[in-house]
């Protein structure tokens, strides 16, 4: 029982782990990735620093604040939406502070642009007087890095603390209870006690001193934000556009700071296009690298169905090579059979063709034990089965069990086996079924010729000392020249009703020989098969293990 639970358990760890890392909060980034947040940071702190040293007063648009803080509020609000759904995913504690901010920011963006004066009345909505947008602005800043920092020290906290897993729901819930009511409180808090908030304007465009000295000090927070989110560990990708998100609210800051963003001059547009920056950088990044996560996940599992699809068609196909070549032993057990019981039910009993008869079925089975062992040590780790082997041997032993259906075909054999030939290192039955293959083929592709032009050629031959070349060829109908190069491919056959594995299969097991196998047509228009086996004193079991590793 105490396994069993271990075993749940390392599995509801795994499970978490994943989860995890198909989460951008915990996804790596990349050196390109890198590079390009390095450069927005860069450029946005150089616009700045151009900006800076001109302050000239442009025209006023009071519909501008309404349009970027629209802007900003469906920003926010989207970003937070995405990551209480990466939330939902893993469980993590980082992401439910930080979509907490998130909507923090979207939430008070409301309130700030009703309390703006002149965006939607001369001294704004709600009761708000002259410090009340101002102070909701701070609030805004302020709650974002809050949130940062929160999501900071939590990230590495949630690798070590996967057993604390919130309920979604119940989080969500009471996230979006807990933000609307503290921007509630807020509003209220600066429209209602308008009067005791100290003077962050003078008037509706003038900033007063405090102003600036509240901005230096989110400057100096977010610095101290932005270097604990530097020495984090394994910064990942959201990591990176939530610091350059920091870089931006630290320009935005320090603009605000030197006396350069009073309202309706040029830093202060500058200022604003900054805090659309600041809500649309994070957005973005979670949006592109989640389609480009998406995509992968897409890309992996197509790869998987196609290497299932391939282990399937694997599978099918060793079936299917081991019922062609059992078939034909089978085929002479039936008929050897059948003749025996005939050669039994004569008056009198003819015992010794029904000997002969029963002998050949010993023989077919035997065939068939050998068949299947020859298969084994061909997809086996092994390379127990292999040994010193007479191809001239086996080429006569395959033409003695072919004699009837060569008799049968009225084939003519012409045979010019080489006497003395040295010995190659193979295993005999593997070799004997390519032999037979090939002739099999021969006879099958003879059957439309006329009887007088039936011959079949069976050369052996010694090549360079160092390899022995078997050469089978026949008068039939030879090879399309467009079919030439796939012959040897699984599945691809000229025959009716064949199954298009003959051939892959002896083309494997003559690599897998150290060997190579080919196919022509020959002159007189038939085809012509031919292959090289290495000789026992050139190739070594190891050598031979390697040819087998290359052709499985």
């Amino acid at each position: 029982m105490e396994g069993w639970c271990d075993s749940e358990s390392n599995l509801a760890t795994r499970e978490s782990s994943d989860k995890l890392a198909l989460s951008l909060t915990y996804l790596p980034a990349t050196s390109e990735q890198r590079r390009l947040a390095l450069a927005v940071a860069v450029f946005q702190f150089v616009a700045c620093g151009v900006v800076a040293p001109f302050t000239p007063p442009v025209p006023r648009i009071d519909g501008f604040i309404p349009v970027v803080l629209t802007t900003v509020f469906i920003a926010n609000l989207i970003t937070a939406v995405l990551l209480f759904n990466q939330f939902v995913m893993t469980a993590s504690r980082a992401l439910l502070v930080l979509a907490n901010g998130y909507l923090f920011c979207a939430l008070i963006v409301v309130p700030h642009a009703l309390t703006f004066p002149g965006a939607f009345a001369p001294n704004g909505l709600l009761g708000a007087g002259v410090q009340s947008s101002a102070w909701l602005n701070v609030f805004w800043h302020f709650g974002f890095l809050v949130a940062v920092v929160g999501y900071a020290r939590l990230k590495d906290a949630d690798r070590v603390n996967d057993d604390i897993r919130p309920s979604a729901l119940t989080a969500f819930c009471w996230s979006v209870v807990i933000q609307i009511g503290l921007v509630c409180a807020l509003t209220w808090a600066v429209t209602a006690g308008d009067r005791f908030m100290p003077r962050m304007f003078l008037d509706d465009l003038t900033m007063a001193p405090l102003g600036r000295y509240v901005a230096g000090m989110l400057v100096l927070i977010s610095v101290l934000v932005l270097l604990l989110m530097w020495w984090t560990r394994r910064r990942s990708v959201l990591d990176l556009w939530v610091m350059v998100a920091i870089c931006m609210v630290i320009s935005e800051m320090t603009l605000v700071a030197l006396g350069v963003t009073s309202r309706f001059y040029l830093g202060w547009y500058v200022s604003r296009a900054l805090a659309v920056g600041v809500s649309t950088v994070v957005l973005i990044a979670l949006l592109s690298e989640s389609m480009r996560l998406y995509a992968a996940l897409s890309r992996a599992n197509v790869m998987l169905e196609r290497e299932r699809e391939n282990k399937l068609m694997n599978a099918v196909a060793i079936v299917a090579a081991i019922a062609h070549e059992v078939r034909q032993p089978l085929t002479r057990i039936i008929s050897g059979g059948n003749a025996a019981q005939r050669f039994l039910k004569m008056t009198p009993p003819q015992q010794d063709k029904a000997l002969t008869a029963l002998e050949g079925i010993v023989n077919a089975g035997h065939r068939t034990s050998e068949v299947i062992d020859g298969f084994r040590g061909l997809f086996a780790e092994g390379n127990e089965e292999q040994q010193l082997v007479d191809i001239t041997e086996i080429i006569r032993v395959v033409l003695e069990s072919l004699r009837n259906e060569l008799k049968d075909q009225q084939i003519e054999l012409r045979s010019e086996l080489m006497s003395g030939l040295p010995s190659v290192y193979g295993n005999k039955s593997q070799l004997q079924e390519v032999v037979s293959n090939i002739i099999v083929n021969a006879i099958e592709a003879m059957e439309t010729s006329s009887n007088r032009d039936r011959v079949l050629d069976v050369r052996t031959e010694l090549c360079d000392g160092m390899t022995i070349r078997v050469a089978i060829e026949d008068s039939g109908p030879g090879i399309d020249l467009d079919k030439l190069g796939g012959i040897f491919s699984a599945f691809v056959t000229t025959k009716r009703h064949g199954m298009g594995l003959g051939l892959a299969i002896s083309r494997m097991i003559v690599e897998y020989h150290g060997g190579k196998l080919t196919a022509s047509s020959n002159k007189k228009g038939g085809a012509s098969f031919q292959f090289v086996l290495p000789i026992a004193s050139s190739v070594d079991k190891d050598a031979a293990r390697a040819g087998k590793t290359m052709a499985t």
